[in-house]
């Protein structure tokens, strides 16, 4: 393995798996302070990575399609919630589900402040190799929390956007939409995988998540040049 792909893995993964630990932390604190404490009995309020990964889903599914040159998503471990603890179970799912992609924002918006503050460093302008890589890293940092908020936010179970969508049906409607749930991954795979290959067009992620993250990345950048003074 070259010195340059090694690059380029600690570059994305860093910062990935930065994102997916706090995105998890942030279901679990929203379902503590709502009157869960699952994720906190089960000690997964923590920030150490190795509690949060999914073989599956966090290594080898995202592995086998970027070999396979496909679409590229995986998940962590799911921070265990219990809804009939929390005080309110119909809204407060839908704001421990928010929690995770609101997290991503958060930390998007950090990193652009970050990177704003960088651009105003005594010789910044002159391009020392640990700058650049430093810049690298934070703007995959930012594009990777955007991507994760936004996508996450799709109402397919079990992403966190189908608990919202399923806190604001209508009882009978939203007792039927969580039945969907059970069908878990396989129906991801079938809408994000396999009916892109199947149907010309038919790509939710370029369609529904690709609009929204191209507005948010606009601003910001935005915010990096205000902050930057650029």
């Amino acid at each position: 393995m070259n010195g340059e792909l090694i690059r380029q893995i600690l570059t994305l993964a860093l910062p990935l798996i930065v994102a997916i630990v706090f995105h998890e932390v942030a279901h679990g604190l929203a379902a503590k302070a709502l009157g869960d404490p699952t994720a906190s009995e089960a000690k997964r309020l923590s920030l150490n990575p190795l509690r949060h990964v999914d073989p599956i889903g966090t290594i080898i599914l995202p592995g086998m399609l970027a070999l396979a040159k496909l679409p590229v998503f995986g998940w962590a471990k799911p921070v265990p919630v219990d809804k009939w603890r929390l005080r309110n179970p119909r809204v407060g799912m839908m704001i421990v589900a928010a929690a995770g992609p609101a997290s991503n924002i958060v930390m998007a918006v950090l990193g652009a402040v970050v990177l704003g503050l960088m651009a105003r460093l005594p010789g910044a302008r002159d391009g020392a190799l640990w700058l650049r890589e430093s810049v690298d890293m934070l703007l995959a940092f930012i594009q990777i929390n955007l991507f994760l908020a936004l996508f996450n936010l799709l109402p397919i179970p079990p992403f966190d956007g189908s608990h919202i969508v399923e806190g604001v049906l209508p009882e009978k409607a939203a007792a039927l939409y969580a039945k969907v749930r059970r069908l878990g991954f396989a129906l991801v795979l079938i809408l994000l995988v396999v009916m892109p290959r199947v149907v010309p067009g038919f790509d939710l992620v370029d369609r529904l998540v690709g609009p929204p993250f191209d507005w948010a990345y606009g601003h910001v950048i935005d915010l990096v040049r205000l902050v930057g003074g650029v």
